[in-house]
C-alpha cells in the first residue's frame, strides 16, 4: 500500500514538473497595454455589473481579441494594475474563466491563457447553434424600444463593414450585438451558456480570420439581418436569420480546420 501511494505521489509530482517545464516553453509573460484595458473598461461595463464581472468581460475581451495570446502568462500583480479593480474581484474573474477553460492555473506556475481546442470546434458550433436561435428569437419577442433603436443603429453598422470590408467597425459592433441580444433575451440561464462558447468560437475566427480567408462583408450582412428581424419583432425570422449565420460560422470552420490540416 505504501509503495504504490509513493509510486502514485511520484507520478503526481513528475506531472506538476511537467506542466511547470511547458510554462517556461510558452509565450513571454503578456504586456498589458494600460490605456487600452482603460477603454475597454468603458466600452465593456454595463449598470449595476460587480467588480468581478467587469473584470471577467474585459479578460474575456482581451482573450478573444489576442491581446493576451495562446499560451501567454497573465501577471496578475499587472492587471491589477491596469485594470484598478482589487485582487478578489480579479481572482474571482480568473476563476471563472477556468472554469471555462479559457485560461488554466498552475499551482507556483500562475495563470496561463489555453491553447485554442481545435478539434472541439464543431462540437461548440453545435451547440452554439441552438443557443443563439433562442437569444434571437427571444430578443425579437422581448426587446424594449430601446434596445430595438440600439439593433437599428447596429444593423447599419454592420451594413458598413459589409460595404467598406472593414473589421475595425465590424469587431465592435459584433461585440455589442453579442452583448446587447443576450439582455433583450432576457434569460440569465441562456446567457451563462452562451459566454464560454461564444468566447471560444470568436477567438478562434479571430485568430484565423486573415489567414483563412473569412468573407467578413459577408459575416456583416448575416448579423446585419438578424438585428433587422429583432427591430421587426419578427420572431420566427430572427430564428432563422441567426440559423443562416451559423451555416455560415460552420462553412468557415471547416473550411479553416481542412486549411490548418493541410488537407
Amino acid at each position: 500500500m505504501g509503495a504504490r501511494w509513493r509510486q502514485t505521489r511520484r507520478r503526481v509530482l513528475f506531472s506538476k514538473g511537467l506542466d511547470r517545464m511547458r510554462v517556461s516553453a510558452v509565450v513571454p509573460q503578456a504586456e498589458v497595454d494600460d490605456e487600452g484595458v482603460e477603454a475597454l473598461i468603458a466600452d465593456l461595463t454595463l449598470d449595476g455589473e460587480s467588480q468581478a464581472q467587469i473584470a471577467y468581460r474585459v479578460l474575456e475581451e482581451m482573450i478573444v481579441t489576442m491581446k493576451l495570446p495562446p499560451g501567454s502568462k497573465i501577471s496578475e500583480k499587472g492587471l491589477n494594475r491596469s485594470l484598478g479593480l482589487g485582487r478578489t474581484p480579479l481572482r474571482e474573474a480568473l476563476q471563472r474563466l477556468a472554469n471555462e477553460g479559457t485560461v488554466r492555473i498552475l499551482p507556483r506556475a500562475g495563470v496561463i491563457v489555453s491553447e485554442i481546442d481545435m478539434v472541439d470546434q464543431l462540437n461548440m458550433i453545435e451547440v452554439r447553434r441552438e443557443l443563439e436561435k433562442i437569444i434571437a428569437g427571444r430578443a425579437a419577442r422581448l426587446a424594449t424600444d430601446a434596445q430595438r433603436k440600439k439593433f437599428q443603429q447596429l444593423a447599419e453598422r454592420f451594413d458598413r463593414a459589409a460595404q467598406d470590408d472593414d473589421e475595425n467597425i465590424f469587431i465592435p459592433a459584433d461585440r455589442e450585438f453579442n452583448g446587447l441580444s443576450v439582455a433583450a433575451a432576457q434569460n440569465k440561464y441562456v446567457a451563462y451558456a452562451i459566454s464560454p462558447i461564444g468566447a471560444q468560437t470568436r477567438r478562434f475566427w479571430y485568430l484565423h480570420f486573415r489567414r483563412c480567408g473569412d468573407d467578413l462583408p459577408h459575416t456583416a450582412r448575416l448579423h446585419a439581418n438578424i438585428c433587422r428581424h429583432i427591430v421587426a419583432g419578427d420572431e420566427k425570422g430572427a430564428r432563422k436569420a441567426s440559423d443562416g449565420l451559423l451555416d455560415y460560422v460552420e462553412e468557415y470552420t471547416r473550411k479553416t480546420l481542412r486549411l490548418l490540416s493541410g488537407l
